[in-house]
């Protein structure tokens, strides 16, 4: 993968999705924990908005509570009874300022829409008894009331409030949200039950408490309403959902008991959260419904914030990817380039420096190493070049004495028979084979190689005139490339010394050249005796100097003379003037011959053959 990539990938990897992930994480978190701690909140503010409720009721009970004791009510049904109208003059009057102290009770609760009693000793008009009027309010027949179910149950309360809330019972409180106390009165004398007293409530002071206690001020769609357990709505201060059955606004089916619940839920095709308190001594359920939106606004806020700061910080990564990481990248590209160019064997390559950054600084560095390793190489390539120019001196300094000495008693023997022609053509050879071997040059053309190997060749063919026959073949269009001197020469003394010694037949040597893939390939082939295992071993394919090996039993040691100096020599020298690629490589067996091949590259005389051979 390119680096720009793998640099952008660890930044998404390790800095953004961790913080993408982190933000979900605290996001969820939060959102979870908003619906808990509002639940809470909710708790505590119904729990208070009963509590300014049970007050209300609590404050009518005892007004109720006060004319039942000054005997208001007894009297009042009294009054209204024409059996009981023998009444004193005090009487009257105390019955007359009793109502008058109870009217003037009622007075002061403005909330106070209406109060009459069922007098049960009563009959036709005489059984409805007014104590506070209300324009174009008829209240309910008593005999209709009778029948009710709401009757029987003020009846076993016996005497206890019975509070009725807006539309529970309409044919007895009317259409106007009122609340309505409803309790059975008794003569106290004799605990006689002698009516039922019916007060209705404005919903004034409601509306107050809940206009006082919404939850989270004006920032927050908070509603609050009084379901009864059946699910009625039966009061709404915003005066929307008055009278509609609860059920119908949500999916989530609610179960109207005793405690507090909570619940985010869908109400009136809204997310919203459900908070549930049923009132205490009441059959009725305080609610609240509050929008969801409004709650997690700060948190959907932060999401967005996040968001956008995450999009940013994408945008900055791409930025700094395309611009500085780009830099970074491609500048470690050149240098990467420069180093496979490098590798590929071109030393002189360098990297641009521009900038005044750590990048020109490490593109500097890289120049100036490579500058280093030029010296360093060019030291070194001398330095083989004069330790090749030394082992040449050695090599042709290893020309056989006494070589030179038989050669030369040759010469005399020719001499003393008279053989002037021979003498002539022997002492010619003997003097092209030292012209070349003292000449300064380490490189001739293969064309004088081969004119060097026939002297040598002819002077032997004079010596040892039956012993060998050879044979030259080398194309025309190849005796112009260039070749070390003395190169094949020692390879084909080594089959006349060590392959044609004591043989009964006639030995033939065959040397041949031939181009091979931009290489020249010198082939040096004889039918001597051939090598063994051993001896073979001895050579490593001229890896340089072995060590003797173990010899077998009966095994004559091989003299040092015929552990061929002259074949390591001659490889040692292709391969530091042209490189491990190349050398010599021998083929041979006991009595099968032997075949030395030598693999040097191809280039004519003169031209630069380093950077083939030694750097490739």
């Amino acid at each position: 993968m390119n680096l720009r990539y793998k640099l952008f990938t660890a930044f998404l990897g390790l800095i953004i999705i961790p913080l993408f992930i982190l933000g979900m994480i605290m996001f969820f978190v939060t959102y979870n924990s908003i619906e808990k701690k509002y639940s809470q909140q909710s708790e505590y503010s119904l729990k208070a908005i009963s509590y300014s409720i049970s007050g209300v009721f609590k404050d009518m009970d005892n007004v109720t509570d006060n004319g039942i004791a000054t005997s208001v009510f007894h009297m009042a049904l009294s009054a209204d009874d024409p059996s009981k109208q023998d009444l004193t003059d005090a009487e009257q009057l105390s019955l007359n300022n009793s109502q008058r102290n109870f009217r003037s009770l009622l007075y002061n609760h403005p909330s106070i829409s209406y109060a009459f009693l069922y007098n049960f000793g009563g009959t036709g008009n005489s059984q409805v008894v007014s104590i506070f009027n209300k324009e174009d309010f008829r209240p309910l027949p008593y005999d209709t009331f009778k029948g009710s179910k709401l009757y029987q149950e003020v009846m076993e309360l016996n005497g206890v409030p019975k509070w009725v809330a807006p539309h529970e019972y309409p044919e007895l409180t009317g259409t106007e949200p009122v609340f309505t106390q409803i309790r059975l009165i008794k003569e106290l004398s004799y605990f006689q039950n002698i009516g039922i007293l019916v007060v209705q409530v404005k919903n004034w002071e409601f509306e107050s408490i809940f206009r006082n206690l919404k939850i989270g001020g004006s920032d927050q769609k908070v509603s609050f309403m009084l379901v009864n357990d059946d699910g009625m709505i039966m009061f709404d201060p915003d005066q929307k959902l008055d009278g509609q059955n609860f059920h119908d606004f949500t999916t989530r089916n609610i179960a109207f008991g005793e405690g507090f619940q909570s619940h985010r839920t869908q109400f009136n095709g809204q997310k919203s959260i459900l908070s549930v308190y049923h009132l205490k001594d009441y059959p009725w359920s305080l609610v609240s419904v509050t929008s969801w939106d409004s709650l997690s606004r700060e948190v959907t806020v932060f999401a967005r914030w996040f968001v956008i700061v995450i999009l940013l910080c994408l945008l900055a990564a791409v930025i700094f990817n395309l611009f500085f990481m780009n830099r970074i990248a491609g500048t470690i590209a050149v240098i990467v380039r420069f180093m496979r160019r490098v590798e590929d064997g071109d030393l002189t390559s360098r990297v641009e420096e521009k900038g005044n950054d750590e990048l020109t600084l490490l593109a500097r560095g890289v120049n100036d190493l490579m500058d280093k390793i030029n010296g360093l190489f060019n030291r070194v390539h001398l330095e083989q070049r004069r330790k090749n120019q030394a082992e040449m001196r050695v090599l042709q300094a290893q020309i056989k004495p006494h070589f030179l000495f038989n050669t030369l008693e040759s010469i005399n023997v020719l001499a003393v028979q008279n053989e002037g022609r021979k003498v002539s053509e022997m002492v010619y050879r003997l003097a092209g084979i030292l012209r070349i071997s003292i000449q300064d040059r380490d490189e001739i053309t293969l064309e004088e190689e081969i004119t060097h190997l026939r002297n040598y060749l002819d002077i032997q063919k004079f010596r040892f005139e039956d012993v060998f026959d050879y044979n030259i073949e080398v194309p025309d269009e190849l005796l112009g490339c260039g070749i070390l001197k003395l190169t094949l020469q020692p390879l084909v003394e080594n089959s006349i010394q060590h392959g044609f010694e004591g043989i009964g037949y006639t030995g033939r040597i065959k040397v041949s050249v031939r181009e091979q893939r931009g290489n020249l390939l010198l082939r040096v082939e004889d039918n001597g005796l051939g090598m063994s295992p051993a001896q073979l071993s001895m050579f490593q394919y001229m890896a340089g100097e072995a060590a003797e090996p173990a010899l077998e039993a009966g095994q004559q040691p091989i003299h040092q003379e015929r552990r061929g100096l002259g074949l390591r020599s001659v490889a040692d020298r292709i391969r530091i003037e042209y490189g491990q690629r190349y050398g010599i490589f021998i083929c041979s067996a006991p009595g099968m011959g032997t075949v030395i091949q030598c693999v040097i590259p191809k280039y004519g005389q003169g031209e630069d053959h380093h950077a083939k051979g030694i750097i490739g």
